[in-house]
Parts: structure tokens; sequence; C-alpha cells
């Protein structure tokens, strides 16, 4: 094993221990970290807490999932914690794993239980809400979790935290049920995190701080106004603004060619985003896998290619054959070198939120800089974004190619309305030729052993899909898509009495595969989507 140097934040995030103390020491004499104390200071990643003692025990792989250490929380002041295992781990009889029971309270899981026979589908998802549903507007002041006014709902499993993308597909579900006050609050749990850290992290961990997801937050806020009105697009216009300035930093200064953070200004002057991530070093979370994976990208920097995975885990995708130069091997991967079309049809999107929320507040000039930007974009989409054989696809901006898979992403710009009638059919047919399997839409072609490729098939993907050839008159291939997907969720459901993450779309597996972690039960997304396509088609439960 090589010597593994200790990381290191990067300098927008690094923040000294005696700073943290002095700005929230009555929350820490109190034993808890309050939403409140979080506006002022951050709590300190494992990774920066106890340095030594993270990587022995990850290294080490104390835990069959590396999320299980960062996500304990330590029983005293971790500097305590840190000069005791500095004192202690080279003494004779040093037992690792006993230090960390002593010293750590062990995560409790999110997993639900399946249910009993007899209980329909829709009747266990509504079961499932409550099961799901956390209140932490205080956690243990050494935690790694971040504190939230408000409830809200988790995925289930391993990830026992609210997660950004993955909650606008579980809000649509609570709001099909009836939780509408629930997702509301949800909402507001995100403007506070934009109030709070100046974005939306990947979810509510210390350690996801320095990197965000994909852009959903304008479409709550749509789902938000379906439900109150006009009323929404004005309380939440700062929050939306100042989630634009971030996605938009450096911006201004670019020049044709270069980059900053997640804006690409590409050789013609226009301007489109990436995926990005303020640390190069290795996820706390998958600490290991990510070395492996560096040590194999022979000739390749580490912190370039621990960027470039972080960058993938801040796409959602984590990961896929659309961020892998040879298209499967991870140790090629070069995600903040791609202009990803799913992230600029969101920003579209966004752009287009706020024009309107300017005009629901009587702002002309504010709505016609933001409608401004949004046609910019839709015009740079069109330009830089479609496959003349007809669909819409990735851009290697360094490489000045634009990429030739067909992936489930080609349907975003369906999804946010960008699309010519034209380009809508023809991506509609690629669709169908393609993508379309007997237990939904396939993520992409390509079979490498990667979550985010074939065979699976993820809820969010479908409900995309299902939404934007709607949009489009294009009904019929929606239905199959949708209905296809339902049967599958009801298939498992039948033989297992439970949802998932993600499910096969071909062949005799029901459940999907691949990734770094065993298949979650739960699930949020799944739930809410499910939701969403029992309404639309109530009466397909034929077996795939």
């Amino acid at each position: 094993m090589k010597t593994l140097r200790h990381p290191h934040p990067s300098p927008l995030l690094a923040l000294s221990l005696s700073i943290l103390l002095a700005s929230a020491g009555t929350a820490f004499a109190q034993g808890t970290w309050s939403h409140e104390d979080a506006s002022t200071a951050r709590a300190l990643t494992p990774d920066e807490a106890y340095p030594e003692l993270f990587q022995s025990v990850q290294q080490q792989w104390l835990f069959d999932d590396q999320k299980q250490f960062v996500d304990a929380v330590p029983r005293r002041d971790p500097a305590a914690i840190r000069a005791d295992y500095l004192t202690r781990h080279q003494q004779p009889g040093f037992d690792l794993r006993q230090f960390v029971a002593d010293n750590f309270v062990p995560p409790a899981s999110a997993e639900t239980q399946p249910t009993r026979p007899g209980v329909s589908l829709r009747e266990h998802i509504g079961n499932l809400w409550p099961a799901l549903t956390r209140q932490h507007a205080e956690v243990p002041a050494y935690s790694s979790e971040l504190p939230l006014p408000h409830p809200y709902v988790v995925p289930g499993g391993r990830f026992r935290e609210l997660y950004y993308w993955d909650s606008y597909f579980t809000m649509l579900g609570l709001v099909e049920s009836g939780e509408k006050q629930l997702a509301r609050q949800m909402v507001d749990n995100f403007a506070h995190l934009i109030d709070t850290y100046g974005h939306i992290p990947n979810g509510t961990r210390s350690y996801y701080l320095s990197r965000s997801q994909p852009p959903f937050f304008s479409f709550m806020v749509e789902l938000v106004a379906q439900a109150e009105g006009d009323d929404a697009y004005r309380r939440y216009l700062p929050q939306l603004q100042k989630e634009y300035a971030y996605w938009m930093e450096g911006s201004q200064t670019l020049k044709p060619g270069e980059a900053a953070r997640y804006v690409v200004r590409l050789a013609d002057g226009s301007l489109l985003n990436r995926y990005w991530d303020d640390r190069d070093t290795p996820r706390q979370e998958s600490y290991m896998q990510d070395r492996e994976t560096a040590e194999q990208a022979h000739g390749r920097p580490a912190s370039e290619v621990y960027r470039d995975l972080r960058a993938g885990a801040a796409s959602g995708w984590d990961y896929s054959s659309r961020w892998l130069e040879d298209g499967k091997t991870m140790a090629t991967i070069r995600t903040t070198a791609i202009v990803p079309i799913d992230l600029n049809s969101l920003l579209h999107h966004l752009e287009s939120t706020i024009a309107l929320a300017c005009k629901k507040s009587t702002m002309p000039s504010c709505t016609e800089a933001y409608g401004a930007r949004a046609e910019r974009r839709r015009q740079a989409i069109e330009r830089h974004l479609w496959n003349d054989a007809g669909y819409y696809a990735d851009f290697d901006w360094k490489k000045k190619r634009l990429s030739a898979q067909i992936t489930a992403a080609t349907l975003y710009p369906m999804f946010v309305s960008v699309a010519s009638p034209e380009r809508a059919g023809l991506t509609a047919r690629t669709v169908e030729a393609n993508l379309v399997k007997p237990g939904g839409l396939n993520t992409t072609q390509t079979d490498n052993g990667q979550q985010w490729d074939s065979p699976n098939g993820w809820a969010p993907l479908q409900w995309i899909a299902v939404s934007g050839l709607r949009r489009y008159g294009q009904d019929a291939l929606a239905q199959t898509i949708g209905q296809n997907f339902l049967a599958q969720v009801q298939a498992l459901f039948d033989k297992e009495h439970k949802l998932v993450e993600k499910y096969s779309v071909e062949g005799e597996n029901l459940g999907g595969g691949g990734g770094e972690y065993k298949l979650q039960d739960g699930f949020g997304w799944t739930n809410g989507v499910t939701l969403k396509l029992l309404s639309l088609y109530p009466q397909e439960k034929a077996a795939p």
C-alpha cells in the first residue's frame, strides 16, 4: 500500500477548528448543532477533524460501506479523539475497531421493511412516507449531518440524509399522496440551504458541501406554485437567483475556450455549464474506491482524477459511460471536460423560471435579462448539443467534439420544452429505436457494470421521458415507457413486497445492479415516480 498524503480542503472550504469553535462554541457546549448555528460556521468534515484516524479506518476497510464511518457521530470532541488516537495507535495491542466503537456512535440505517402480502403498491408507498420522514433541526455537535429547520423525506437505506435531485421526484409523489405541506417544507429546507451555504449541496452532510447536484430547485418552486399560486415565485425569487449565481460564478471574465468551476465558454462565445466539485481529494464516503481508481490512471495526476470522480458524483449519474473516455474504465473518467445536455437543459429552466418570477414581481428589467439568458442558452444547446443523427448529446469542450452516445439524457430538452418540434420528433424516434426496453427506458446502450448504464432503468429518467414526450404530443411512446416501468416495479413488488432505487429494464433480473454499493430499498424517488405513473396509467399491471 502506498503512503497516503493527508487530504486538504480547497481554499474555498478551508476553515480552522479554532474559528469554528469560536463561532459555534455555545452549540458545542450544549452538545447540539442547530440550523441557526449553521449560518455562522460549518461542521468539520471527518478528514479535517481526525485525518489520521479517518485514513486508517478507510484504508483498512473497517466497514464494508465506506459511508458508514463518515456518518458515525463522535462521542466527544474530535480534537480529543484525534489526540488519543495519535498517542495510542502504535502501541502494542491497539485495536482500531474497538477504538472506533468506543469513540463513535454508528449511524442508523433508513432501510425500510417489506410490506405484508396483500397490501397494494399504492398503499405501501403511502405507508412509506412516515417511515422515511426525518426532522433534525438540531444534530449532535460533531456530526457530519447538516441540520434543517423543517421535516423532510430521505431516499432510504444508506441514504439517510436529504439529497438534492432525488427530492424533486419524491415531492411529486408527496403531492400525489396529498402531502402538500411536507413537500412545501422540503422546498423551504432547500431555500434554507441556499441562504446558509450559497448553494444546495449534494446532500446534507458536511462532506457534500463542496458540490451540488442536478439543479431541480426551479422545478420544486414550480410544483409549489401549482398548489399555491404566483406568491411562490415571488417568495423564492431570492433563492432562485442565488442558486443561479452559484452555477454561473466566474462566467463574467471567461474568455473563449476557458472554464471556471461550473462554467465553460466555448470557442464561439457560447456560455454553457459542466459539473464540478471544489475539492480534488478522494470522496470521503468512497475513499478507497477513489484511491484505487487514481492508482490505475497511469500518467494522470491523482488530484485530476479525484476532481472528475467528484464531479461525476455531482452529476447524479455516478457513474456512467458518459464520463469515461473509453466508455468502460473508471480510470479514464473526465467529467469536467463534458458539457452535459441534461445540466444545461435544467439551467435553461432555472433562467426561464427566474424570468417568470421577476415578471410576477413586476421587475421588467430582471424579466428581460433572465429571458435573454434563457434564449442564449437555448440557441447554444441547439447549436452545440444536437447530433445530426437525430438526438441531443453531450459535448466534449476540451476535444471540441460531440458525443455519439445515445442516452436517456437526450430527453431533457423535451422535458424543459427547449427542443424544436422537429428535433423533438427525431429524438423520440431515436429513443424508441434504441433505449425502450420491456422494463422501461434504458439509461444508456453500454453494459459495463456501472450503475448509470445498461441494463438499469432509474425512476427519475422514466419521469423525465414520460413528461417530456407528453409535452410534444408523443403520448403513445410515453405510455409505453411508463407502463413498461410500472410493470417492472409491480413485478418486483409482487415478488419481494418492496421498492428499490433502480431496476433492470431487460433480462430476468428485476432489481438493478452495478455501482459501488448494494441495491438499496426505500426508495424515495421510485415511490414518487410510481405514484405519478399510476395516476397516468392506473390499469396497467401486466408482467414485463
